[in-house]
């Protein structure tokens, strides 16, 4: 039996939010090691890299607690696919371009010297995945958005 359209819009808001959750910790914690990784990309001026990785993982703080507070929940789950899409282009650019990052998606730790690396397609693969489910909650919720309270 599917869940009601409500049911299903708070799921997956709360699944969307603690993803941004999970992936704001690290790089609130270790912003010097975040800002290594957002170098490493090549996509930025210098100039712009550190206040990208001061304000991106605040960023992701600010729309998980809007979707699971409710608040400003449309915009939220809009901005969390635009912000997904942009980081899943990234890792494809990056693939394309032959520079093997540390996605930085949820860790700042580098590698560890001669320790296997995990494929870049891996990344590209999982922020697919990511940016489907960002994609559908926003779908769903502007859906439930636009019906009448029952």
């Amino acid at each position: 039996m599917p869940l009601p359209p409500r049911a299903a819009d708070f799921v997956l808001r709360f699944a969307l939010a603690l993803v941004l959750f999970y992936a704001s910790a690290d790089k609130l914690l270790h912003p010097q090691d975040f800002a290594a990784i957002v170098k490493g990309y090549h996509v930025l001026p210098g100039s712009l890299v550190n206040p990208v990785a001061v304000w991106l993982p605040w960023l992701e703080l600010l729309l998980g607690l809007c979707l699971v507070s409710g608040y400003w929940c449309e915009g939220a789950a809009t901005l969390t696919a635009g912000l997904f899409a942009v980081f899943w282009l990234l890792l494809i650019v990056s693939w394309a371009r032959g520079i093997d990052v540390t996605c930085g998606c949820f860790s700042t730790k580098p590698a560890e010297p001669g320790a296997e690396t995990t494929p870049m397609l891996f990344y590209i693969g999982r922020d697919a995945v990511l940016l489907g489910l960002a994609l559908f909650t926003a779908w769903v919720r502007l859906r439930v958005a636009g019906e009448p309270e029952a």
